[in-house]
Order: C-alpha cells, then structure tokens, then sequence
C-alpha cells in the first residue's frame, strides 16, 4: 500500500483531462502543509455527492486491501473514514480485519469536511494531520474545492523526504476526483524541489489574491501562508 487520504462517488461526466502539480505549501523539522485548489464544473452539491464515496474515485492501487470498493466514508461528526480488509478465502466470510484512514471532526453539507487522520506510511509514526476540504460555488454554476493537509510531530523519515510522497498521492487522488467532475488544478503554489527541501524552514510561496468572501457562508479561502496562532477559528 502507498498513500491514503480522503473523499467521492457516482457521476457520470468524461472531461477535459487534468493535470497535478506539487503543492507542499511549507516544510520544515515539525511537519509540513499541502495544498491544492481544484476548478469544478460541477455543482457544490454533485462535487459533495462523490466527495463523501471515495470507493468510487479513490485508486485501489493506494489501499490497503487492493480494493477502493472496501473504502467507505461516513460524512458526520465522529464519523470514519474507513476501510475493510476482507477474508483472503472468501468475500462472504467475517473480515479479517479494518483500518481507520481518517476520523470526521466537522461536516457542513455541501460547503466543509474536516477529518483527523495519518495517512499511509503516516500512520505508524508519532505525527497529528488534519485534512480540510472545502467547496465554494462560483458564478458559472460550478464549484472551487481548496483542500489542505497540515501534518505536524514526530517521524522517523526527514519531513522534507516525506512531503513530496504525500503532496504526489493526494494529487493524484484529487485529479482522478476531478476527472469524474470535471475540471482543472491551479497551480496555486510552487514545487518544491527535493535538494530545496533539505533546507528548512522551505519555499514561500508567491503571493496569490485571495478570492472575496461574499457572505455568511461562503467558504473562508485558505490563505497563502498557514495562519498566525490568535486563537481565531479557522476555516469559517
């Protein structure tokens, strides 16, 4: 198994393909934050409807039974982010086990998921990550989802080695979300080149307008740089 994250199901739309670019936001010797933003033509409803079915999108290749059908994903407060790892003998008989990916800590349909949880290879080191996906509906009746991953703690792999591995596989889930919406990346921050990672504190990235926030409800747009400590709820 490689890499797990999270979030989508059943669409039926082929578009224009999509393309995925490293977006590790920030990396130094206490964790790291990923970042990417998606263009939908998808409505916020749709984009939520396969957000919460992962075993429709996710790649099997990137679980640990073999099989995103084992995936499932239960979008309450409290709620797993899971996944079933079947008899080897027989797929009627009593699993042989499961596997918590993720816990859901915020839900707010269509507009928020946020979920605790230590992706793939994460899992067995002593580290904290939080997913947030958020979706804003634009004017064209489509959808902007801004996803952030923030992992903080202790590994035993260098974070600036373990950030690039986890920035490829969530992309990677996220364009093949995408492709069943329908839409595109931006290429919201810079790469991070590996020799550049091994000095830290790592890549500031370029300035970006911050999208207006229209009124009560609208999704509050991640910013460019992890926010200061003021105590200030984040994500609303």
């Amino acid at each position: 198994m490689k890499l797990l994250a999270s979030v989508a199901a059943g669409l039926v739309a082929v578009l224009a393909p999509v393309t995925a670019s490293a977006n590790v936001a920030k990396v130094d010797a206490n964790g790291f934050v990923i970042r990417h933003v998606v263009q939908l033509s998808a409505s916020a409803d749709e984009t939520w409807a396969v957000l919460v079915k992962p075993s429709v999108w996710w790649d099997s290749e990137h679980t640990w039974s073999g099989d995103a059908a084992n995936l499932s994903l239960d979008a309450r407060a409290g709620g797993c982010f899971c996944e079933i790892l079947p008899n080897a003998s027989s797929k009627k008989a009593a699993p042989r086990g499961s596997v918590e990916h993720m816990r859901v800590i915020y839900v707010e349909k269509p507009r928020a998921l946020r979920m605790l949880g230590s992706l793939g290879p994460l899992q067995s080191e002593a580290v904290n990550a939080t997913l947030t996906v958020q979706l804003k509906p634009d004017a064209k009746g489509g959808t902007q989802m801004l996803l952030e991953y923030v992992v903080g703690g202790y590994a035993r792999t260098p974070f600036d080695k373990l950030a690039p591995a986890v920035d490829g596989v969530l992309a990677e889930q996220l364009k093949r979300l995408s492709s069943k919406l329908g839409g595109a990346f931006a290429e919201a921050f810079p790469a991070i080149e590996p020799d550049a990672a091994a000095t830290l504190p790592v890549a500031e990235p370029e300035a970006q307008p911050e999208p207006p926030v229209n009124g009560e409800g609208d999704v509050m747009p991640l910013a460019p740089e992890p926010p200061a400590n003021t105590g200030k709820i984040i994500g609303r």
